[in-house]
Protein backbone atom coordinates (compact mmCIF):
# COMPACT_ATOMS: atom_id res chain seq x y z
CA UNK A 1 0.00 0.00 0.00
CA UNK A 2 2.69 2.44 1.23
CA UNK A 3 5.55 1.18 -1.67
CA UNK A 4 6.73 4.20 -3.55
CA UNK A 5 4.06 6.56 -2.17
CA UNK A 6 6.29 9.15 -0.73
CA UNK A 7 3.64 11.83 0.13
CA UNK A 8 1.12 8.82 1.01
CA UNK A 9 4.40 7.28 3.40
CA UNK A 10 4.79 11.08 4.66
CA UNK A 11 1.21 12.27 5.57
CA UNK A 12 0.31 8.95 7.32
CA UNK A 13 3.76 9.00 9.41
CA UNK A 14 3.14 12.63 10.29
CA UNK A 15 -0.59 12.16 11.61
CA UNK A 16 0.10 8.55 13.62
CA UNK A 17 3.07 10.49 15.10
CA UNK A 18 0.69 13.15 16.41
CA UNK A 19 -2.00 10.23 17.44
CA UNK A 20 0.97 8.81 19.19
CA UNK A 21 2.06 11.85 21.09
CA UNK A 22 -1.54 12.55 22.30
CA UNK A 23 -1.54 8.87 23.65
CA UNK A 24 1.95 9.98 25.62
CA UNK A 25 0.21 13.02 26.77
CA UNK A 26 -3.16 11.11 27.93
CA UNK A 27 -0.66 8.58 29.71
CA UNK A 28 1.38 11.40 31.60
CA UNK A 29 -1.55 13.26 32.97
CA UNK A 30 -2.97 9.85 33.77
CA UNK A 31 0.35 9.27 36.17
CA UNK A 32 0.09 12.82 37.68
CA UNK A 33 2.62 14.45 35.46
CA UNK A 34 2.08 18.03 34.00
CA UNK A 35 2.44 18.30 30.29
CA UNK A 36 3.50 21.34 28.28
CA UNK A 37 3.25 20.88 24.53
CA UNK A 38 4.50 22.84 22.42
CA UNK A 39 4.21 23.37 18.14
CA UNK A 40 5.52 26.50 16.30
CA UNK A 41 9.25 25.87 17.02
CA UNK A 42 12.10 25.57 14.73
CA UNK A 43 11.77 22.23 13.63
CA UNK A 44 14.71 22.36 11.88
CA UNK A 45 16.80 23.85 13.75
CA UNK A 46 15.79 20.74 16.67
CA UNK A 47 16.53 18.20 13.91
CA UNK A 48 19.47 19.28 13.32
CA UNK A 49 20.37 19.50 16.91
CA UNK A 50 19.39 16.40 18.27
CA UNK A 51 18.85 13.95 15.02
CA UNK A 52 21.39 15.12 12.69
CA UNK A 53 22.45 12.07 10.31
CA UNK A 54 19.41 10.33 10.75
CA UNK A 55 16.12 10.12 8.95
CA UNK A 56 14.23 11.62 12.44
CA UNK A 57 12.19 14.54 12.28
CA UNK A 58 10.59 16.49 15.16
CA UNK A 59 6.58 16.84 14.89
CA UNK A 60 6.21 18.56 18.35
CA UNK A 61 7.57 19.39 21.70
CA UNK A 62 6.60 18.10 25.43
CA UNK A 63 7.59 19.43 28.17
CA UNK A 64 7.15 16.46 31.25
CA UNK A 65 7.79 17.05 35.05
CA UNK A 66 5.69 17.99 37.83
CA UNK A 67 4.73 22.10 37.98
CA UNK A 68 4.49 24.51 40.69
CA UNK A 69 1.48 24.66 41.00
CA UNK A 70 1.30 28.57 42.46
CA UNK A 71 2.56 29.28 39.14
CA UNK A 72 0.67 26.78 36.20
CA UNK A 73 -1.97 28.96 34.39
CA UNK A 74 -5.70 27.54 34.89
CA UNK A 75 -7.39 25.51 32.15
CA UNK A 76 -8.70 27.98 29.98
CA UNK A 77 -12.73 27.89 29.45
CA UNK A 78 -14.15 24.85 27.63
CA UNK A 79 -17.06 24.86 25.69
CA UNK A 80 -20.17 22.77 26.86
CA UNK A 81 -20.68 19.79 24.97
CA UNK A 82 -24.17 20.06 23.88
CA UNK A 83 -23.27 23.91 22.66
CA UNK A 84 -20.80 22.10 19.97
CA UNK A 85 -22.16 17.91 19.36
CA UNK A 86 -24.82 16.53 17.90
CA UNK A 87 -26.08 12.81 18.38
CA UNK A 88 -27.31 11.14 15.03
Amino acid sequence: MFEGKLPLIEKTAFRNGSLQGGYLIIAARALGLDCGPMSGFNNAGVDLEFFADTQIKSNFLCNLGYGDHSKLFDRSPRFEFASVCTLL
